[in-house]
């Protein structure tokens, strides 16, 4: 029978016996956790808008999980790990979350966020992802190919909870050091956050830019060298050849006086939508890499299942005891109708004005989209925890192909009705609905790729899954509750691009949003019938000879060329990603001079990743507390203590700060390894 076997895989690797029963959720552990999921939801949120990405909040919350219980004498290793595994839900979320639902203030449906459909959608979303991802735990803990670096190294961080060279004081000193900066970056404007320089050169432009923020640079040294080489890459293709490329074969508008001006335009109308073909069919092509292990691991993990009921609860140790499988089917269904009703409430709109067949027709097909692309895509990010981990993992181009799935099933059921190519009103109301949908599954996929690694995180130090599992759901829970009050503040404090809450705002303030930028962009595209296609083909060419590159690399060197972070490089504005470049740099320096301290390296990574770790979390908590005054005061430059004027000088500050923190981070690393020696 495989139940034995995959027991016997899984079984003696807790660094806490199956036989020892330990106080796992407490009332302590509870407050701990709500406290820390708000700090980090509102953490990526910020994030997530300004850049697109967001960072494993895991190791940061087991962390201060460990620095707060390490005061109360009966502490243990599982009830940090439960406090780690509902915060770390509350960053999966807010990804899920902030890459889908500000589109709808980008298409202009909203013009602010509805707090209950919100949350609605990321409670409904994240708890089914939580539930999608019970039947697979077993198979892809038990599959000895995936590794899962991130949850594994959360495991180890946690197992280390005794050891009183923790690393808090690296975190505390990247948030400290990553807050002040961006005090002074975004609040006093006495650093600038970015630097470009365009100039004419005969019938084109050239030039380029750097970014300065802590954040991204934090974020660039934890995904490492490997990814910020292919975002570079995109970086060269998008910014460095293809817009004076296109300056040079294309028209601009006249209104456009300088080369700054032409540069951000083609950027805006045609790199971008580039970088989306490249990242639609980088998402395909990774589906299509999964498809058959995926498969083979669900029916795995539902023979598992089928045995574990034949050999009945009693026979299994606490640490593989899941939530009953049954419950979860239940849960499953109950969860139908909110869904149905999430749905009934935007296709009912008068907007839309569509007959009750059809709304009706629309209503279930969306429920079966979200159950049947909600698992596939679950499974599939629940792989991905365990081959790449959570940071890499390509949430937004698995959104992007469920948006159009979705937009193109709903544009051929709402055609028979609607010209929606000649309606705007009616082609962005159903355009919602395809948001929607997708809003719904994004949170279903992100969630299930959390808990996978945090239930690897807790097969390491001998946590019982089911209490894990429970423990997601409330971080679902209180997640939900906030973010949308989160989003609300940012677009409030700073705007989206493209969408700007008041008159009169600082429009080079506004958060990117770049992937709510995507996804609405594709989804308008569609329902209207002007999707740029040749820049979408140009894209779709770039994606496939990077396949081929990747495929040629990986056999002759053993190195990967992601092909969503070359579209990631090609359509995130430059300023955002060259800061993960230069993040990427730092971590392949700080690597080369730790490869003479071996023992130090053990013992000493994590203390890098908290570092910048930190610089992230520091720097990206200031963003949201800005965000208060702001609101408060209308306007984004209520603390600046300099006026534009001045912008060279904060230019040249801001590079030599930027520097000098690469500087500090080495050192400080170094000297942290050569003390562990």
């Amino acid at each position: 029978m495989q139940q034995p076997e995959l027991s016997e895989k899984l079984n003696g690797k807790g660094y806490i016996p199956a036989s020892l029963n330990l106080p796992e959720i407490t009332v302590r552990g509870i407050i701990l956790a709500i406290i820390l999921t708000i700090i980090l939801a509102a953490a990526n949120a910020y994030l997530g808008l300004k850049v697109g990405l967001t960072v494993s909040a895991s190791i940061p919350a087991a962390v201060i999980s460990m620095g707060v219980l390490r005061f109360f004498k009966n502490s243990n290793v599982l009830e940090n790990n439960i406090v780690q595994t509902a915060a770390s839900a509350g960053e999966a979320l807010t990804a899920g979350v902030a890459y889908t639902l500000p589109a709808l203030i980008v298409i202009h449906y909203w013009a602010h966020f509805n707090y209950f459909a919100s949350m609605a959608i990321a409670m409904t979303g994240g708890i089914l992802g939580v539930l999608f991802s019970v039947p697979l735990r077993r198979v892809l803990l038990a599959d000895e190919t995936l590794r899962f670096p991130e949850g594994t190294a959360i495991g180890k961080v946690l197992s280390a909870s005794t050891d009183k060279t923790l690393g808090l004081s690296e975190l505390v000193a990247g948030s400290s050091i990553g807050a002040l900066i961006s005090l002074f970056q975004g609040g006093f404007k006495l650093l600038s956050d970015s630097v470009q320089l365009w100039v004419t050169c005969g019938s084109t432009i050239i030039g380029g830019g750097l970014g300065f923020a802590p954040a991204m640079l934090g974020a660039g040294y934890i995904i490492g060298l490997g990814v910020t080489v292919s975002i570079f890459l995109g970086i060269v293709l998008g910014w460095l050849i293809g817009i004076p490329v296109i300056a040079y074969f294309y028209d601009h508008p006249a209104g456009l006086s300088s080369a700054s001006d032409i540069a951000q335009y083609i950027w805006q109308h045609d790199i971008r939508y580039i970088g989306i073909g490249v990242m639609v069919i980088g998402g395909l092509g990774a589906i299509a890499t999964l498809l058959r292990p995926m498969i083979k691991g669900i029916h795995a993990s539902f023979v598992s299942v089928s045995n574990m009921r034949v050999e009945g609860m009693a026979a299994i140790p606490r640490t593989e005891r899941d939530m009953k499988i049954t419950t979860v089917m239940w849960c499953i269904l109950a969860l139908i109708c909110p869904v149905y009703f999430i749905i009934y409430h935007f296709s009912s709109s008068p907007v839309l004005g569509i007959g009750i067949v059809l709304q009706q027709s629309l209503n279930w097909i969306s429920v079966i989209l979200v159950l049947f692309l909600g698992f596939v895509l679950a499974s599939i990010c629940a792989y991905f925890a365990g081959l790449v981990g959570s940071s890499a993992n390509p949430l937004s181009s698995m959104a992007l192909i469920s948006l159009i799935i979705a937009s193109f099933i709903f544009s051929l059921l709402l055609g028979t009705e609607i010209h929606l190519s000649t309606s705007s009103e009616q082609s962005i109301a159903a355009a919602a609905v395809a948001i929607i949908v997708t809003a719904i599954i994004s949170s279903i996929a992100s969630i299930s790729n959390d808990t996978m690694q945090d239930l690897k995180a807790g097969q390491m130090v001998g946590a019982t899954p089911w209490k894990q599992q429970i423990m997601l759901i409330l971080g679902v829970i209180v997640a939900a509750a906030v973010i949308p009050l989160i989003l609300q503040l940012l677009f409030d404090a700073y705007g989206f691009s493209g969408a700007m809450p008041r008159l009169g705002m600082d429009e080079t303030q506004a958060l990117a949003a770049p992937q709510a930028g995507l996804m609405a962009a594709v989804v308008q595209g569609i329902f209207m019938r002007n999707v740029p296609w040749a820049m979408m083909g140009t894209g779709s060419v770039i994606a496939i000879l990077a396949m081929i590159l990747d495929r040629y690399t990986l056999r002759k060197f053993g190195k990967r060329i992601p092909v969503l972070a070359i579209g990631i490089g090609i359509y995130l504005p430059i300023d955002t990603t060259m800061p993960l470049v230069i993040g990427g740099i730092l971590s392949w320096v700080v690597d080369r001079a730790l490869q003479s301290r071996a023992e130090a390296a053990k013992q000493g990574y994590q203390k890098g990743l908290l570092l910048a770790s930190g610089l992230v979390a520091g720097s990206a908590v200031m963003g949201v507390v800005l965000a208060i005054p702001f609101v408060i005061a209308g306007s984004s430059n209520v603390l600046s203590l300099l006026s534009s004027q001045y912008a060279v000088w904060t230019e040249l500050a801001s590079i030599i700060v930027t520097f000098l923190l690469c500087v500090w981070f080495r050192s400080r690393v170094i000297k942290v390894y050569t003390h562990v020696c």
